[in-house]
């Protein structure tokens, strides 16, 4: 199936944001038309103040748009107040900030384990997601420490154990492995790719090749602007490392 037969997930129209620095207007996404596919995974790249994390929040509803239009699952979504933004992010929107957003006064358990919970799991149901997640990202033994007592690394893992905890319909992320080494990265890769092979529809910031080459398509920002956007071709060659894999877009 290709991404067009797709049904829509997110659509966006015109989408435009101009912050204000003193009296001189600043545009950080200008004229974005994009569709995202159900689970298609979409990496979108770019150099630094490209409009990258911009793009992503308003997607999220987490930054509102100057101009143009957001669509989820077919509903207009830009003009909803930030109480049903809430809502609509507790049952079908996870997000990995890339400063991480934990809660401090909460373990690693329940910070992974109170997004199922909010969106209407059982407590078995919370706690059997929690730890299916956590030992997937190598954090069990860290199950009962506070954020404060965890490295930049298993915090982010523990953000996305988090954004993965209720299976949200999208996941947004955004540089989920930019303050982790590479054992750390092969381990969020690996659970990236499964959720992804089981229907999870993913929008994911990077500027790593390597994290980029695992989707299926590539959204490249310049200026705020889209200037390319492209499929992955299956791979012509792999290395037995799995990190140098060879792509080509077309």
């Amino acid at each position: 199936m290709t991404p067009k037969q797709l049904s829509t997930v997110i659509k966006t129209v015109n989408l435009g944001k101009i912050y204000q620095q003193g009296a001189v207007p600043v545009p950080a996404v200008r004229g974005v038309d994009l569709e995202i596919g159900a689970g298609e995974f979409v990496a979108v790249t770019g150099p630094s103040g490209s409009g990258k994390s911009t793009l992503v929040h308003m997607l999220g509803g987490l930054d509102k748009p100057s101009s143009g239009e957001i669509w989820l699952d077919g509903r207009r979504v830009d003009t909803l107040r930030e109480s049903a933004w809430a809502l609509l992010r507790r049952k079908k929107i996870g997000f990995v900030f890339q400063f991480f957003n934990l809660v401090a006064n909460m373990t690693v358990a329940d910070n992974v384990e109170l997004p199922a919970l909010l969106a209407g799991s059982s407590p078995k149901e919370a706690r059997a997601r929690r730890e299916y997640l956590l030992d997937a990202l190598g954090l069990t033994e860290r199950s009962d420490a506070p954020p404060s007592q965890l490295s930049g690394g298993e915090q982010q893992r523990v953000a996305l154990a988090r954004a993965l905890s209720n299976r949200p319909s999208l996941l947004l992320a955004d540089e989920p492995t930019g303050n982790l080494d590479s054992r750390n990265t092969r381990d969020v890769l690996r659970l990236l790719g499964e959720v992804h092979r089981d229907g999870q529809t993913i929008v994911l910031v990077t500027h790593e090749a390597r994290v980029a080459s695992l989707a299926d398509r590539v959204v490249s920002l310049l200026d705020g602007q889209v200037i390319d956007d492209g499929t992955i071709a299956v791979p012509r060659r792999r290395s037995r490392g799995g990190a140098g894999d060879v792509v080509e877009l077309r």
